[in-house]
Parts: structure tokens; C-alpha cells; sequence
């Protein structure tokens, strides 16, 4: 990744939308979006806040959290680490 994300913040790779939902095709304008996603890069935190998350974390965030950026094609979202809600563990 040659993305380096500064002081308090990650970049996340947003869960893919949902194709289908019972056998219906949903079209691109009627597609939620993602609330959840894998962390790809993190910084490395401020002195007065800690960097708890790490590349590889699956997390949920708000649904109108980050900046979005495209980098090779792929679509991300560039956050705080305080606009991730939770961290998911399975």
C-alpha cells in the first residue's frame, strides 16, 4: 500500500454493497452504502490519542464518515479514528 494515513487516522476499504436481496437485482442508485470495512493503513496517532486500530481490523462507522478517495482503481474511505464506531471480532 503507498498510502500512508497521518496522526489519528485510517484508511478503511468499504464491504462491497449488496448485489441482491431474495432474488431481487438492485440497481446502483438504490444500493445502501457500506457501513463496515477492513482497515488497509493506519497512522501513527497523536500525543494526546493513542492509535488502538490496525491494518486488518474489520470495523462499522457512520454512514456519513470519511473522505472518499479512489487509489488504483479500488475505492476507499479516509476517517478518523474516532469516527469508527466499533470493532468487529470474530
Amino acid at each position: 500500500m503507498n498510502i500512508k494515513p497521518l496522526a489519528d487516522r485510517v484508511l478503511v476499504l468499504p464491504a462491497p454493497a449488496e448485489e441482491k436481496i431474495g432474488g431481487i437485482i438492485i440497481p446502483d442508485t438504490a444500493k445502501e452504502k457500506p457501513l463496515h470495512g477492513k482497515i488497509v493503513a493506519t497512522g501513527n496517532g497523536t500525543k494526546d490519542e493513542e492509535m488502538v486500530l490496525k491494518a486488518g481490523d474489520e470495523v462499522l462507522y457512520g454512514k456519513y464518515s470519511g473522505t472518499e478517495l479512489e487509489f488504483e482503481g479500488e475505492k476507499y474511505l479516509m476517517m478518523r479514528q474516532s469516527d469508527v464506531l466499533a470493532v468487529i471480532e470474530k
